[in-house]
């Protein structure tokens, strides 16, 4: 099988698990709130790390060093993933994932003060036309800003630091080290946040399906979306990833009767320009 078709059969697993974990995330928000859906999905996460970690020897890859940076990188994936699980209850899922394509476009502004990396005038630009994306999907005006699209443009921004932190981790921590202290500590967390009012609700049996669901899918989506950049580069595998707008969209459509907005595809396709376009260019140098 051709690189570019192994990487879409992968890329075919990411979108479809994003797809059910949203979906499965509006369901289940009727009994649990988005702190419990995170305690119950880092609970499952957990479980299935140390199983196969446990199964491979992979446990023996588990580092206590740069603790530091895994408490920041599990910090903001669990802002950001709660504030997704907010957004996707409240406005329609295919604005919800519009707005997440922004993240590459937060990397490239945070980059220099994380990562030392410099701002070139392409990244600047890439940045602005990502940014009018932004205005298109939400459409700045009183009735267009609401909780939902400030939570998902803020999950974006979060979402970011993940990324960025993430590479920092790479560069000396295994990949079975990184989920177990992500599953780990957001597990904690979720524990403390749900426990905060004195009531974790239990997931009944209507419920449990979605949570298990979520839990499943949350791990799967990034393991198919990993496996497809290793065999792929970025500018193939990225135009497959906006194919979950779309899908996003449909799905949306014929479950909750969510209009199909044309603007939210023009925005989308505005930000997608501009990740694209860095992208094209950072390849370019980097295969010069």
């Amino acid at each position: 099988m051709r690189p570019v078709a192994h990487a879409a059969l992968w890329m075919s697993g990411s979108i479809a698990s994003f797809s059910a974990m949203a979906v499965a995330g509006r369901e289940v928000a009727v009994q649990l709130d988005t702190f419990e859906i995170m305690m119950y999905r880092s609970l499952l996460g957990l479980f299935i790390v140390l199983s196969i970690a446990g199964c491979t020897g992979a446990w023996r890859q588990i580092s206590t060093q740069h603790m530091g940076t895994h408490v920041m990188r599990n910090t903001a994936h669990f802002a950001g993933q709660n504030l997704w699980f907010f957004a996707v209850t409240v406005i329609p899922l295919a604005q919800v994932f519009a707005i997440e394509f922004t993240s590459p476009l937060w990397v490239i502004v945070l980059s220099p003060l994380i990562l030392g990396e410099r701002l070139t005038r392409m990244r600047v630009g890439a940045a602005l036309v990502g940014f009018i994306g932004i205005l298109i999907v939400a459409r700045p005006t009183v009735e267009g800003i609401n909780a939902g699209v400030v939570a998902a443009a803020s999950a974006a921004i979060f979402f970011a630091l993940t990324i960025m932190l993430t590479k920092k981790l790479t560069r000396t921590q295994s990949i079975t080290g990184i989920l177990f202290f992500l599953t780990a500590m957001q597990l904690v967390m979720g524990v403390i946040c749900a426990g905060f009012d004195g009531d974790i609700a239990v997931p009944n049996a209507q419920a449990l399906p979605y949570v298990l669901l979520i839990g499943v899918a949350g791990l799967l989506a990034h393991f198919c979306l990993t496996n497809a950049l290793s065999i792929a580069p970025a500018t193939v595998v990225v135009p497959i990833d906006f194919i979950r707008l779309p899908v996003i969209a449909i799905v949306g459509m014929l479950v909750y009767q969510e209009a199909l907005d044309i603007w939210v595809f023009v925005g989308a396709g505005v930000i997608f320009i501009g990740n694209y376009a860095n992208l094209w260019v950072e390849s370019r140098k980097a295969s010069g």
